[in-house]
């Protein structure tokens, strides 16, 4: 049967509402999830040693495009081109503490984001003394910036990162993705050592930093979406320190100011959060500490949702 040119016009105006609609769908579907919060466990394990299995720690929170860093042990730039943030996504470092299995990479990330093609503002907040560290570390490298600004063209490094020290909590950012509010928690001997929390237009997120269970970051996580707890499972300490030299005094060290994995259960059951990850788990390379056993052992005091962190689980 022959088609009118009046029946073809509008089979073509239908189609092409038909796509426009199909296209504005998909458009809205990408940027809702676009705008999404995430979470990235971008390293789990605990302790300064490099590992096979397992990262320094160090997350991300990733809103509206944006990074929010927080903690760089090491290979924290690696391990963000492994998840697919571009280093240039890079807005903000939130360091808990100045262990090297949490810093060791702060500078590193950020000398690289911006060898990377970095060129605006990046906030970083800690306890002190993080502004003599960033000043620090860019003295040493300064031979590789000068020379890669005189010869690659790129902008000045320095005037780019704005260091603030942090020595009790409260709220300590604010922008249009997320308000950030720390609290002082207990890492004796290393002090301050801060928790934050992580609140956006869909979720609140709490990074423990490490601590024994304390009231401030019972507090801080209250009626949170996620609770990052750091964990040790108590029964593997002995086996994996056994090793050194120094056993004894590295094991007392371990159980005086970290959280067992059963008191990170009670933390979060107190605090009253939806989920519980488990990281900064000690040990972090025992096959025979099973998955099944880090929960089992939390779920002894919380009966919500526990995942057992590992490298580039997005939550």
């Amino acid at each position: 049967m022959t088609q009118t040119t009046s029946e073809l016009n509008r089979r073509s105006l239908i189609a092409g509402f038909l796509a426009l609609v199909a296209a504005t769908t998909v458009s809205r579907r990408l940027e809702a999830a676009s705008s999404k919060t995430r979470l990235i466990l971008l390293g789990t394990g605990g302790g300064p040693r490099p590992r096979k299995v397992s990262s320094g720690c160090a997350q991300v929170v990733v809103v509206n495009g944006m990074a929010y860093v927080i903690d760089c042990g090491d290979g924290v730039a690696r391990q963000l081109v492994l998840a697919d943030v571009p280093l240039t996504a890079l807005r903000s470092i939130f360091i808990t503490h100045h262990h090297s299995d949490h810093n060791a990479d702060y500078g590193n990330l950020m000398l690289l984001a911006w060898a990377s093609g970095l060129n605006r503002r990046v906030d970083t907040y800690g306890p002190p003394p993080l502004a003599r560290m960033t000043r620090q570390f860019f003295e040493m490298n300064s031979s590789d910036i000068d020379t890669r600004i005189a010869d690659e063209g790129r902008p000045q490094l320095l005037p780019l990162i704005h260091a603030h020290e942090i020595r009790s909590g409260g709220v300590v950012m604010q922008d249009e993705n997320v308000k950030v509010t720390a609290a002082v928690v207990n890492h004796p001997p290393v002090t301050p050592a801060l928790g934050y929390r992580f609140d956006t237009a869909d979720r609140s997120i709490v990074i423990s930093g490490d601590t024994t269970p304390v009231k401030a970051l019972i507090d801080l996580a209250r009626n949170a979406d996620v609770l990052v707890h750091e964990a040790l499972f108590a029964p593997g300490v002995k086996q994996m320190v056994a090793r050194v030299p120094n056993a004894t005094t590295l094991e007392q060290s371990i159980l005086s100011h970290h959280t067992t994995v059963q008191d990170a259960g009670r933390v979060a059951r107190e605090a009253n959060v939806k989920m519980l990850v488990l990281s900064h788990l000690v040990p972090a390379e025992y096959p025979e500490i099973t998955r099944e056993q880090w929960i089992a052992a939390a779920r002894t005091n919380f009966d919500g949702e526990i995942v057992v962190g590992q490298d580039l689980l997005e939550i």
